[in-house]
């Protein structure tokens, strides 16, 4: 009986943490399009309808003064701002099926000029990244930023003395006196360093113990690396903590280098600063992301489509508020500068062809265009199931 009652506990946390993550995408998605909608609004752009989710409609009310649509619609993992005109093809049918030249509205998408519409176009991306930044700032406030901590060190060597060592429970603050944010700023710390080398770090010790409790000093150490910090891309940093002499593990429970993570407070105005560097160093991760897949040290199967995002979302969202925070902060970065990348389909690759109509004074075919986008969303849709199957079998 007791057993039934928890197997049935767990498949209701496991489908809770399900609907958190779904919620959180759906979040930021609806976000993401109301970005456009209200720059829309401010440009007095014809809109047609306001969609959270996709497929069939649950909800539909129309707006008798603008004739806009508002609509909740069943699929939850999407959204969308249907502007006037926004395909470029103003063309219609007439009753026997001929193709008729269709009258542009005055205030339909194309008809706006070529700036105000990239202003339309990256507000979406605009308030991922503001929703992502107030995140993390309500974050890094209410429960200190999150630092990567050692668990458990290597013991001193012969070749290595104690002062020249981490110890268990350091937390990493600075590395050659810049401040870390990622895991991969710690691997970019050690990068051109050989074994035997020194490396600074800025560091928070256990020193003591008052009243049960850790008390902490920061203080400045030189580390000497135990090998060469060979690091193959941002998903495999092992080198850097075989290097660092973290202790690696391989029990039951879990095998890896014993790491952890720790939060840490700084000051008001330092956090603040932070907060935004952290939300840089998220976007420059993503960059960094994309240039190893293309140079190939970085292979498909590290990626996630949908499902392995939704998967990997509620686990981590599960965990409290604070991973919460952390994981919905992350995901908006993400959004951001997935958005404003130049691939067909992507708010990034209308601003391509906006700005080229801007340029020269004339649009892309609108046609051509159509297709091109089209064609993007086909292959970005074939891609996310790519990865995802990847995943999943490899």
């Amino acid at each position: 009986m007791v057993n039934n009652f928890l197997a049935a506990a767990d498949v209701f946390r496991t489908i809770g943490s399900i609907l958190l993550a779904v919620l959180i995408l759906l979040v930021m998605i609806t976000v993401h399009e109301f970005g456009h909608y209200l720059a829309g609004k401010i440009f007095k752009f014809k809109i047609n309808e306001f969609s959270i989710g996709f497929g069939p409609a649950l909800f539909k009310k129309t707006n008798k003064k603008t004739g806009e649509l508002f609509s909740v619609r069943l699929i939850p993992l999407g959204g969308y701002c249907a502007f006037e005109g926004e395909d470029g093809v103003e063309e219609e049918k007439d009753e026997e099926g001929n193709v008729i030249k269709k009258e542009p509205h005055p205030q339909s998408f194309t008809m706006k000029k070529p700036w105000q519409r990239i202003i339309v176009l990256v507000s979406g991306a605009l308030m991922n990244y503001l929703l992502a930044l107030l995140l993390i700032i309500v974050h890094f406030f209410a429960y200190g930023q999150t630092m990567v901590a050692v668990y458990e060190a290597e013991a001193p060597t012969e070749g290595i003395a104690q002062e020249y060592c981490l110890q268990d429970k350091d937390i990493l603050l600075e590395a050659n006196g810049r401040s870390l944010y990622l895991t991969t700023d710690v691997a970019r710390a050690l990068k051109g360093k050989s074994e035997g080398d020194l490396v600074e770090f800025r560091i928070s010790r256990v020193v003591g113990q008052l009243e049960g409790e850790n008390v902490r000093e920061e203080m400045t150490v030189k580390v000497m690396l135990r090998f060469d910090p060979s690091v193959e891309n941002s998903a495999q940093l092992d080198g850097a903590w075989k290097a660092l002499g973290v202790k690696y593990s391989e029990g039951e429970n879990y095998t890896g280098y014993m790491l952890a993570s720790a939060s840490y407070r700084f000051g008001f105005f330092e956090t603040l600063g932070r907060s935004f560097l952290y939300s840089f160093k998220i976007a420059g991760a993503i960059f960094g992301i994309l240039g190893e897949l293309l140079t190939g040290a970085l292979g498909l199967s590290a990626l996630g489509g949908p499902v392995s995002t939704i998967k990997m979302t509620s686990q981590i969202a599960a965990q409290g508020l604070r991973s919460f925070l952390d994981i919905a902060s992350y995901i908006g970065v993400n959004l951001a500068v997935f958005n404003l990348l130049p691939i067909p389909a992507l708010d990034g690759s209308k601003v391509v062809f906006t700005a080229i109509e801007g340029i020269f004074k004339k649009p892309v075919n609108r046609k051509v265009e159509a297709v091109i986008h089209a064609v993007g969303f086909v292959l970005l849709f074939g891609f996310a199931i790519l990865v995802d199957l990847l995943q999943l079998f490899g």
